[in-house]
């Protein structure tokens, strides 16, 4: 189920290798479907969100069904007390949480001056509209409410006015309650019933009924990855993310019942997810290999979690705790765990992870819900260059220059010079002239 590999050795290489490439190869046939819904969508708009979504959603969908009204979403309020009447205080506290964690990343607008009056600085503005998709689950019967938060505060913290989130609706038509209480506990403006690549093209190009965002955000499946990818420089993307992922490096002061339990949390996700653990302790890799064996028995999505954990599931032996921080770095993994005696010593170790939890009772599910940094994180080892969605994201740097005349012709010969080396001569003239007639 889960395979036991000694590091380094060639069983390990073949499968870090195939853990590398789950996630970098690019399906041809649907990256061919993608362009065909992205060409429909840009060209028929509303029609082709009707007709994508009668097709694979909700086999009654109409136009009028694309947005969510007001009152759907008072009527969602009183479905959900008596789904849980602890529900919306939930939702509150996570968005406190997550809203108290992205305030520290705001950037502000800067400034400089020199002695010879130059100007120079550098002003922060949020774009001005921002598109979150927010993945329905199976059917909508597990819709990611956790998303719609990592999405929409970082937003609402940076300063964008227009926020919208797309879902695709239940085979009813509907969204899940839980999604529109939580869009609107969070401050998105507009709710869109539509899903996968269709959605993404909408919040791209615009529609009838959609208005086109600067920026589009959250995760989906290898469709709605695929869509970002294409549409990245027609509109802003946040990360093009991969299936989830979760390594653990454990030592003898492990409890194989949590770490078990935190591999099986990943591995339930889809059948790409990648559950590893790393250790130099034999007997905790064999407690925990048993664990998983025991543990998945009694899981709901048990086949889905079977399937991650025999294709991209893994127990690495290592040496020691520096070969164990080496490999853990080249794997780069999105959600990393310790499991340690001395988890802080690791923090300088650790250079090449998407989010660190840190100790026995940090587990990865308190940063996917409640705990405050963003669970939108970089995939399939993108996070040794990629980091989390955060405030960043949602903010442009617009650089200001101001050069007063006597500072112009200090400089003015040795950027003539640059450009000329550089074989643009309109550059240069652009300061000759002024040198000569000004």
């Amino acid at each position: 189920m889960i395979a036991l590999y000694s590091y380094p050795s060639d069983a390990s290489e073949q499968f870090l290798r195939r853990l590398r490439e789950r996630g970098a190869i690019v399906d041809e046939t649907i990256e061919a479907r993608v362009k065909g819904i992205l060409e429909e969508v840009r060209k028929k708009g509303d029609r082709a969100i009707v007709e994508y979504t009668r097709a694979f959603d909700c086999p009654d969908f109409e136009k009028a069904m694309i947005a969510v009204s007001d009152d759907e979403i008072e009527k969602a309020y009183e479905e959900i007390s008596g789904f849980d009447r602890d529900f919306t205080d939930i939702i509150r506290r996570a968005a406190d949480n997550v809203r108290e964690f992205h305030e520290a990343q705001k950037e502000r607008s800067w400034f400089m001056t020199r002695d010879d009056g130059v100007f120079l600085g550098q002003m922060v503005r949020p774009v001005e509209s921002v598109g979150a998709y927010i993945p329905g689950g199976a059917e909508g019967a597990t819709p990611l409410i956790s998303t719609v938060i990592m999405t929409v505060i970082p937003a609402r913290v940076a300063g964008v006015k227009e926020i919208a989130i797309a879902s695709p609706p239940r085979k009813d038509g509907t969204l899940h309650p839980g999604l529109l209480v939580t869009a609107k506990e969070c401050g998105a403006q507009r709710i869109y019933r539509m899903g996968s690549a269709w959605a993404v093209a909408a919040f791209a190009w615009g529609t009838e009924t959609v208005k086109p965002v600067n920026i589009i955000v959250g995760p989906g499946n290898i469709y709605v990855t695929t869509a970002k990818r294409l549409l990245m420089g027609i509109v802003g993307v946040d990360i093009i993310a991969g299936p989830s992922e979760v390594l653990i490096i454990a030592d003898e002061t492990a409890n194989p019942v949590f770490v078990a339990a935190d591999l099986l949390s990943q591995a339930e996700h889809d059948t790409y997810a990648s559950p590893v653990l790393i250790t130099w302790n034999k007997e905790l890799a064999e407690g925990v290999i048993e664990e998983v064996k025991r543990q998945v028995r009694s899981l709901p999505r048990r086949d889905v979690a079977l399937e991650a954990l025999t294709n991209y599931g893994a127990c690495f032996l290592v040496e020691n705790e520096d070969v164990a921080a080496e490999l853990a770095n080249r794997i780069a993994p999105e959600h990393l765990e310790l499991h340690v005696k001395t988890p802080w010593d690791w923090l300088g170790k650790i250079t090449n992870a998407g989010a660190l939890f840190i100790g026995h009772y940090t587990p990865e599910p308190l940063g996917d819900y409640f705990a405050g940094p963003n669970h939108v994180l970089p995939t399939s080892q993108t996070a040794r260059f990629a980091s989390a969605l955060g405030v960043q994201n949602f903010l442009r740097r617009i650089s200001l220059l101001h050069y007063p005349e006597e500072a112009f012709f200090r400089d003015a010969s040795a950027v003539e010079r640059m450009a000329r080396w550089e074989g643009l001569e309109a550059h240069a003239r652009s300061i000759s002239i002024r040198k000569k007639n000004g």
